[in-house]
């Protein structure tokens, strides 16, 4: 799954501004975390169409985008699960970028790996991989 990371000045709206462009621009959002750091945002979404969500973003002011590979893993939703995944990507030297828990119930949580080396990422974590992800 490909998910895009905007970064921008914070501001007034600027959330408005860009799920409403998507919008317009018939672009679903999947996801959607938006974090204030500093004089930043940074916004990591996935949406239905990636092509037009990216055209639409680049033609926004003072938008920069990055777009990367995710991994959709499944886990258990128990205490430890994460540190356990966490720890084989240290022991690997592979370097996690981001991760987000994309749902969570009482029984398992999807979360969406990002890393600097995408296909080794996805040896490492085969059997927690989706079918057909």
């Amino acid at each position: 799954m490909k998910q895009l990371s905007i970064i921008t000045e914070d501001r007034f709206g600027v959330v408005t501004e860009i799920t409403e462009a998507l919008a317009f621009a018939g672009v679903n959002i999947e996801s959607l975390d938006a974090e204030t750091l500093g004089d930043h945002v940074v916004i990591i979404m996935t949406v239905d169409q990636y092509g037009p969500a990216l055209q639409t973003i680049h033609k926004l002011k003072n938008m920069r985008v990055v777009t990367e590979d995710a991994i959709l893993i499944k886990l258990p939703n128990e205490h430890g699960a994460l540190a356990r995944i966490a720890r084989r990507f240290t022991d690997a030297g592979i370097d996690l970028r981001s991760i987000r828990f994309v749902e969570r119930n009482a029984d398992v949580a999807l979360v969406a790996i990002s890393t600097d080396r995408t296909e080794a990422a996805l040896a490492l974590v085969a059997d927690y991989l989706l079918p057909g992800g």
